[in-house]
């Protein structure tokens, strides 16, 4: 009697199967998007013990706190945001460097902002071969140092987007994100004009959660 060989996953099939079950069928229409989205191979930015399940529609445990989203959020907050060969764009939330390594095939330039060491160094291998940078530092406070942004996407849900985070975007820069409203998470775009900044929903889906986001507190009068 042989022992049986352990049958690798078909990634590619599943891949297939997210773009065509997932994105095609749920508002996810920029071709560009769902192109990049069939090439990036998404087993890759998740930890070894979730391989199997990395096309799963589900948000899947990475370190600590954190999470990765679903892929039909990353598709409806890409293309939501536009992004056009050229944009330079900051992502932030890169967590192990999907989205980021999804970016990469849309835009001109992507900066990646991580705050966890080890989760910026796991994005770091796995995109080593594209042009993204991966930096490390406060997820609220976005990365001045490349601004002004054509497209930043925060990759999760926040209760509300820091003022420091809107200053970094340019002029008609576009925003996505997830916004927690009473418990409930939505996606949001936001555009920069003269008149100022302001976000509108677009889908009520589930988003992972972001830390370090929470709305300020109003001062109350204690009764």
């Amino acid at each position: 009697m042989t022992d049986s060989i352990p049958t690798r996953p078909d990634f590619d099939a599943m891949r297939h199967a997210m773009v065509v079950s997932q994105l095609r069928t749920s508002a996810v229409s920029d071709v560009r998007v769902v192109s990049a989205m069939g090439e990036v191979p998404r087993e890759g930015f998740v930890p070894p013990a979730q391989a199997e399940v990395a096309y799963r529609d589900a948000p899947l445990p990475l370190s600590g706190d954190r999470a990765i989203n679903p892929p039909l959020i990353t598709g409806r907050l890409l293309t939501a945001a536009e992004v056009q060969p050229t944009d330079r764009v900051l992502l932030v939330g890169a967590a192990m460097g999907y989205a980021a390594a999804v970016l990469a095939r849309l835009a001109g330039s992507v900066v990646a902002l991580e705050e966890d060491a080890a989760l910026a160094a796991a994005a770091r291998d796995a995109i080593a071969d594209t042009t993204v940078e991966v930096v490390e530092g406060a997820l609220d406070a976005g990365w001045a140092q490349g601004a002004p942004y054509d497209v930043i996407v925060i990759d999760g849900a926040v209760e509300s987007v820091p003022d420091a985070i809107v200053t970094q975007l340019a002029p008609g820069g576009r925003l996505t994100t997830g916004i927690v409203d009473r418990g409930v998470t939505r996606l949001a775009l936001g555009r920069r004009t003269e008149g100022g900044f302001g976000l509108v929903d677009f889908a009520d889906l589930g988003c992972v959660e972001l830390p370090g986001f929470a709305k300020p507190k109003t001062f109350q009068f204690a009764r």
